[in-house]
């Protein structure tokens, strides 16, 4: 889309505000809101800007300053990608939303942005003449509104007015419970361009499961961060809230994000996981022992708060080590049965709570360094996986951190200037909750101690 293109689509749909969005560390959109007519200006003269304190911005809301992120908070270009305009359905004005990259004054790509992480690894990908394939499948919970945070969530009354309790896996009933709901999701998913293919409910209380359609990892990304914004802006109309929070109930089955990963030759769009007779590649191999041997360093990627380590619980749906097997959902990956085309590997690791950029980023490189290293995975793991007590994967946030800033491999790839901040960001994070009165605090320890 060219820019009169572009001036034409605006001016069909009187478009009445645009939204300019960047993703920040912990995939929250921010940027800025503008009217159509300074968005234009602002293409032809590149005055969009904001400062690189954008991409240190904690959960919490502090920002951490290093070596690479300075106190002057120079600005950076934002460029919007012209392949990202939607609608944001949900506002009341007819408005234009954008993703938006970020760069220096000198035109260099801002290597903190999550957006340009992830392209970062997809050029390595190139590089080789590959390209990376992704498909998603995101859990997260409805729950009932609430302003008080000490009390524990709890699910919201479906249209019958009952609160479901239990479990209802796969049951069509309990979805219709809310299908006002998620017939508004479909029809704003596809204003946005985001290809949900299908809607199922989980173990816990009002947990359900979408899929979004597998395809090029930058696309998918962006659909992943659009779906989390556009899935809290539905839930809010329909009176509740929606959480992608990893574990928010202590007794129920945590929220992922499974990643299915394939890499297709660029040029013949074939599968490389998959020798021409139908049967596994050595790379394939080599994507599987990379992702063994540097998933673990790469952890905060996949699961960045203290309450992400609380879903790797055994027999709950989450894997607690990096085995992998065919049709096995107790290892941490999962080689789903399929035809040669669609070999891929399904990580179950990370969180509904990533930031989608740096999770699918993690994955992906990974797997890279175990192409290009010709690592070797260990043997597939027969049996039920929670049975092994070997747990690679770190156990806490804090042992997470220490791994992943101390990762030459991720350093390399990543950039070291990534991998500081992001570390800091987390010390950060941790420090802070640490400093909170906790829910645990008020029950057990304020008049028992």
């Amino acid at each position: 889309m060219d820019l009169e293109e572009l001036k034409e689509w605006m001016r069909e749909r009187r478009i009445g505000d645009v939204s300019c969005l960047t993703p920040d560390m912990s995939g929250t959109a921010r940027g800025k809101n503008m009217t159509p007519g300074l968005f234009l200006a602002s293409l032809e003269n590149k005055s969009l800007r904001i400062p690189e304190l954008t991409y240190t911005i904690s959960v919490h809301g502090d920002t951490i300053f290093n070596d690479h992120v300075q106190r002057t908070e120079q600005d950076l270009v934002l460029s919007p990608d012209l392949s990202t305009i939607h609608l944001a359905p949900w506002n009341t004005d007819a408005t234009m939303a954008i993703i938006c990259d970020a760069y220096t004054d000198q035109g260099a790509p801002f290597n903190l942005a999550p957006r340009q992480v992830l392209r970062n690894v997809i050029d390595l990908y190139q590089k080789k003449g590959w390209t990376p394939i992704v498909g998603p499948e995101v859990e997260f919970y409805l729950i009932a509104r609430f302003n008080d945070v000490v009390l524990e969530p709890r699910a919201p009354d479906g249209a019958s007015g009952l609160r479901e309790f239990g479990q209802h896996v796969y049951s069509l009933d309990a979805i219709d419970e809310f299908d006002k709901l998620f017939e508004e999701l479909y029809q704003f998913c596809d204003v946005q361009h985001i290809d949900l293919e299908t809607l199922i409910h989980e173990d816990g209380p009002c947990q359900f499961e979408v899929n979004i359609r597998h395809g090029d990892a930058i696309k998918v990304a962006d659909q992943l961060f659009l779906f989390k914004r556009l899935a809290r802006q539905v839930a809010k109309r329909h009176g509740m809230f929606v959480t992608f929070m990893a574990k928010p109930y202590a007794e129920e089955s945590g929220s992922s994000i499974h990643l299915h990963q394939s890499v297709v030759d660029t040029k013949t769009g074939k599968n490389i996981f998959s020798n021409p007779d139908g049967s596994d590649a050595d790379i394939f191999r080599h994507f599987i022992g990379g992702l063994q041997a540097h998933l673990p360093a790469a952890m905060p990627l996949l699961a960045p708060y203290t309450n992400s380590y609380n879903r790797f619980e055994a027999f709950m749906s989450a894997p607690t080590n990096t085995h992998w097997g065919r049709e096995n959902r107790t290892v941490g990956l999962r080689v789903p049965a399929s035809g040669p085309d669609a070999r891929r590997v399904e990580n179950r690791i990370s969180g509904a709570d990533v930031n989608p950029y740096l999770a699918i980023a993690a994955s992906l490189v990974c797997g890279y360094i175990g192409m290009a290293e010709k690592i070797e995975p260990r043997a597939e793991y027969i049996g039920e996986g929670y049975e092994d007590r070997e747990r690679p994967l770190p156990s806490t946030l804090t042992d997470s951190i220490e791994t992943f800033s101390k990762s030459d491999a991720l350093k390399q790839y990543l950039g070291e200037a990534f991998v500081d901040t992001f570390a800091g960001l987390k010390r950060a994070e941790y420090e802070h909750r640490s400093s909170v009165l906790s829910p645990w605090d008020v029950r057990f320890l304020m008049v028992n101690v």
